[in-house]
């Protein structure tokens, strides 16, 4: 039984997360004990919960503390099982974080999957689906993790009601980790709007704003089409296609904040990476270090990636993965950059 304190480092969900899909992918139990300890509401909300309740559908657990604000959690897996998986948080909590609970675990069963997830789509404090969809899952393919994403319905706070669809291929023995120092050549850049039932005005000077501050032609900036029954939401993002890998970064508009100010937010963003030459941002550097870890133990091969910053968040999730698997991540500052290197136990 691994034993995990929730409340140090960052302190937030990702450690129950990564807990959840490494518990999967291993079969070794774990009690989690003060929960999001921190955090002005401590304990399981509903969309940790959500992720609680389909590790254990998906695998079939024996589960201790599943319940609302509980600080305490106990988890003993059973064998991973591929299937059809409908999960909804209910809320306007991120149902992509529902599946980045059950995603490493689905790559090691023996069949194909599907899920339907219901709850938030682009929320602040989650990985938005046009990340995931841009950045990380064509990542996860050169991996060797073949997956596939469709966006059904927008999901914004307060309202919710968003819908995603996977679909995830089995990929145990097709895992190779690769090195990741580099961006190669800029292909494209590009921006998106999102805002459903939000004054079209908002989206366009929104747009205007970004294209000037980052000498972006028209054709580069483009207004998300409009459908019924979605939003009210916000969302600007910016893409940047280079040779090795996709980044999308992504400000949210919110009641009392400006187009100008929101349009400004990503600027300073974006161009923060640009000034880099490191190859991920600061939160696919973090995301990208679970599927990595996996492939490295199931491999034994080391692996090494470039990051702009390495946030809090980030070396939580290292620990975290450091508990369950027979890997030693190490890190090393390069000037303004980091180099992150994974590296399996050699018995």
């Amino acid at each position: 039984m691994i034993e995990i304190d929730g409340s140090v480092g960052e302190g937030g969900g990702q450690i129950l997360r990564t807990s959840l899909a490494l518990s999967m992918c291993t079969g070794q139990p774990f009690t989690l004990t003060r929960i999001r300890a921190g955090r002005a509401k401590p304990g399981l909300m509903r969309q940790h919960l959500t992720c609680v309740n389909a590790a254990t559908e998906v695998c079939g657990a024996e589960v201790q503390g599943a319940e609302l604000n509980s600080q305490a959690l106990t988890f003993s897996p059973g064998r991973v099982r591929a299937g059809n998986y409908h999960f909804n948080v209910g809320t306007a909590g991120s149902c992509t974080l529902v599946l980045q609970t059950v995603w490493p675990a689905l790559l090691m069963a023996d069949a194909q999957s599907h899920l339907k997830l219901g709850g938030g789509t682009h929320n602040p404090m989650a990985p938005p689906f046009h990340f995931l969809e841009r950045s990380f899952a064509p990542l996860m393919r050169k991996l060797g993790a073949k997956v596939e994403l469709s966006l059904r319905r927008l999901g914004f706070y307060p309202a919710g009601g968003g819908e995603i669809e996977v679909t995830i291929w089995p990929a145990a023995d097709k895992l190779q980790p690769f090195n990741l120092r580099e961006r190669g050549a800029r292909v494209e850049g590009y921006a998106d709007c999102l805002a459903p039932a939000v004054p079209r005005s908002v989206a366009r000077r929104e747009l205007e704003r970004l294209g000037g501050a980052l000498g972006w032609s028209d054709d580069q900036l483009r207004e998300a089409p409009v459908r019924q029954n979605e939003g009210p939401g916000n969302a600007l993002m910016v893409t940047l296609v280079y040779e090795h890998l996709t980044e999308v970064f992504t400000e949210f508009g919110e009641k009392g904040v400006s187009a100008e100010k929101v349009a400004y937010n990503l600027v300073r963003e974006v161009r923060a990476y640009q000034v880099s030459e490191a190859a991920l941002g600061p939160h696919l550097a973090d995301q990208w270090a679970l599927p990595l870890a996996l492939a490295a133990w199931k491999r034994q091969q080391a692996a090494t990636y470039t990051c702009t910053e390495l946030t809090q968040h980030a070396k939580t999730n290292f620990e975290v993965i450091e508990r369950f698997l027979p890997v030693k991540f190490s890190t090393g500052a390069s000037g303004s950059d980091w180099q992150v290197n994974v590296q399996p136990h050699v018995f």
